[in-house]
């Protein structure tokens, strides 16, 4: 089966209904989280992508019992133990969620253990996560700043003080699971990220305290020696609605509800950059589900795009989805800046750079820094040439961001490794081939 996707046509008005598969965010720490209780806990809607099989393959090798089924995840966990097998490998694949949150869940190994990741992942910064663990006790050999590397962790984990200044939710994350097996309180001052770990936490009544500031969080949490087991129903991933949410703002005629997606404030900077961009986004149907929100958005055509110079403050809540947000200030009217972007270049590919090259291709004149990109709108682009998409490190976000482009802008598209959005969305196309039809 040819590895590439063709699109050579626009896609038609549609008026449609959509589900998502489950949050890989809140997927990833279900497993790690289930692994810390002795007892059965069962996930449903759980994320079944390349990162979600890396996880459960990582929790089986360190000694859980993991069950996949059609409709639900069962992982009867190992609680703290903390002797594994020698020269036991944990493979992330291209997961840097998991990669960086399971190192936290080794900080009281006894036995080295090598965590290896892909080409992609092998490039990406662990420092922000080894320097901290480094703080509880634990030893790191062959490498502390990038894969492969070992980790032998200490014998009494110490708790720590520590300032989070990235707004890295996975460094604040490893930084809580170690907590749990260190004696005393750790202390964490955090730039604002996802919260989704506070908010499991807090369901399973993990000793947590959060006092939220303006830009910070300041985050306490206690050791502990049991959890309960994490029975969980995971929401839609917004990330992944993103790029339909996109679709149909650029689409004509077009309307779409997306349906059971995570809409916890966290996460939401998309929602609030496109609105204040001219889209026709709402949120219905909200609730309330262990803490996080839950609702449906209902998007449509959205004409008179404007150009936005995008606050700081929605940076964290939308770092998955600049590239696609990118394509709607190519659509707006006048020139649209986006700063303080230099973690995209730290993704999977170097994003800031690839979603510069896109819009290029396309004919949008852009100008990029280290971190920033001012983008020159154009309301009635409509291209006529082909364009070819290739060696973008297999970056499942930029494969999904040129599917769209070619959608709604039109031009004769061939992209690269079409396999690539098995890491996070493996039924996009799927979706996609539903609203065409």
């Amino acid at each position: 089966m040819k590895n590439y996707l063709k699109i050579e046509r626009l896609i038609q008005p549609f008026k449609k209904k959509i589900s998502v598969e489950g949050d890989k965010s809140i997927s990833i720490r279900w497993v790690l989280l289930s692994l810390l209780s002795k007892k059965k806990s069962t996930a449903y809607n759980i994320l079944k992508s390349e990162d979600i099989k890396s996880a459960l393959n990582c929790a089986k090798k360190l000694g859980a019992k993991v069950k996949l089924y059609k409709n639900r995840c069962e992982i009867k966990g190992i609680g703290f133990k903390n002797e594994f097998k020698k020269d036991l490998i944990l493979n992330a694949g291209n997961s840097g969620t998991l990669g960086r949150l399971i190192l936290g869940f080794l900080v009281d190994s006894k036995n080295k253990i090598k965590l290896i990741g892909d080409q992609s992942l092998s490039k990406r910064d662990f420092s922000r996560v080894t320097e901290p663990l480094q703080k509880f006790g634990a030893k790191f050999y062959i490498n502390k700043k990038k894969l492969p590397l070992v980790i032998k962790g200490s014998n009494s984990p110490k708790s720590i003080n520590y300032f989070e200044k990235k707004g890295s939710a996975q460094c604040k994350t490893s930084i809580m699971l170690a907590a749990l097996k260190s004696k005393g309180q750790t202390k964490i001052k955090a730039k604002k990220s996802r919260n989704h770990t506070e908010l499991l936490f807090k369901h399973l009544g993990i000793p947590i305290t959060v006092k939220s500031k303006r830009n910070f969080d300041y985050i306490s949490v206690k050791n502990t020696n049991q959890i309960k087991s994490l029975n969980y129903k995971i929401p839609g991933d917004i990330s992944s609605c993103s790029f339909f949410i996109v679709l149909t703002i650029l689409s004509k005629k077009s309307e779409l509800l997306i349906r059971n997606i995570n809409i916890n404030p966290s996460r939401l900077g998309i929602i609030k950059i496109l609105k204040k961009m001219g889209a026709s986004i709402k949120i219905i149907n909200s609730r309330s589900y262990n803490g996080e929100k839950i609702g449906d958005i209902l998007v449509k055509s959205s004409k008179n795009l404007k150009s936005i110079n995008c606050p700081v403050k929605y940076n964290s809540s939308a770092i998955d989805e600049f590239l696609v947000i990118f394509l709607v200030a190519a659509r707006a009217k006048g020139v649209s800046f986006f700063k303080d972007l230099s973690e995209l270049n730290k993704k999977e590919s170097p994003r800031l750079i690839w979603g510069s090259k896109i819009l290029k291709l396309i004919g949008i004149k852009n100008k990029i820094t280290k971190e920033t990109i001012k983008i020159y709108g154009n309301p009635n682009l409509l291209i006529n040439k082909k364009i070819i998409i290739k060696n973008f490190l297999k970056d499942h976000r930029v494969f999904m961001m040129s599917a769209i482009a070619g959608l709604t802008f039109g031009g004769k598209w061939q992209i690269s490794d079409k396999n690539s959005i098995n890491t996070s969305f493996p039924s996009f196309l799927e979706k996609l081939q539903y609203l065409e039809q």
